[in-house]
């Protein structure tokens, strides 16, 4: 009797001890499934993170290009070139502008080109062997006694360095008992046909000739008036940027 009841008490905990190990493992299981879980969705979450990172970092390297070229173009459509065509009746003259000679005289005629000052102006006065002179708004109409007289209403100051030689652009001017300064008018200008190395120091010369000037020689042959002024009007149709 005392061994029948020992071998019911060692079978029932034999029993309770194997009923504790499967649901012990159980719950191990249950347990290490959700940490696999809560792994798999930190990791995924970390990876749909990188990879938003990934596609602003794309956005904003894409903006970045856009804006830098953007500048880029603005910076490049800010500076005008230094060669300029100046289209008239008798054909086109391609001039070189020096910048860094005279500045001050450049950028003032950069500025009355972009305007269209010089569109329908003329040489107003020519001198075979000599020059070419052109730029003043009064050559516009059809009175040619006041051409050569006007201008933008302002002077630019004097500016000079480089020498006159066959082509030179310069800047027209007012003698100088009443320019002493030798202020440059502020439109007026002329392109050297022959020798005029007498003008040295005492004009600001801010350009030259480099396409064209067959065609200054011929406008510096046309008939003319007592005045220089051609008889029949050469005009300045249009000076562009190259």
């Amino acid at each position: 009797m005392k061994l029948s009841a020992l071998k019911i008490m060692l079978l029932a905990a034999f029993t309770l001890s194997f009923f504790a190990f499967v649901c012990g493992d159980s719950k191990n299981e249950t347990n290490n499934n959700q940490t696999t879980q809560n792994q798999n969705q930190t990791q995924t979450q970390t990876q749909q993170q990188n990879t938003q990172n990934q596609n602003t970092q794309k956005k904003t390297d894409s903006m970045t290009t856009k804006t830098d070229s953007t500048e880029n173009k603005d910076k490049k459509d800010s500076k005008e070139s230094n060669i300029v065509v100046m289209k008239t009746s008798m054909g086109d003259i391609e001039i070189e502008l020096f910048e860094k000679e005279a500045p001050q005289h450049v950028a003032n005629f950069k500025k009355l080109v972009k305007s269209g000052f010089y569109e329908g102006t003329t040489f107003h006065r020519v001198i075979p062997g000599f020059m070419i002179q052109g730029g003043d708004p009064n050559s516009k109409d059809s009175d040619r006694s006041n051409d050569g007289q006007g201008g933008p209403g302002y002077t630019i100051p004097a500016e000079i360095k480089a020498k006159h030689e066959k082509g030179s652009l310069a800047g027209a001017r007012l003698g100088d008992a009443v320019n002493p300064k030798k202020e440059s008018s502020g439109s007026q200008f002329y392109i050297v046909t022959g020798e005029a190395s007498h003008l040295d120091g005492q004009y600001t010369v801010y350009g030259k000739v480099t396409k064209g000037l067959d065609i200054a020689l011929k406008i510096e042959k046309v008939k003319r008036d007592a005045m220089d002024n051609p008889v029949d009007k050469v005009t300045i149709e249009k000076v562009s940027f190259k």
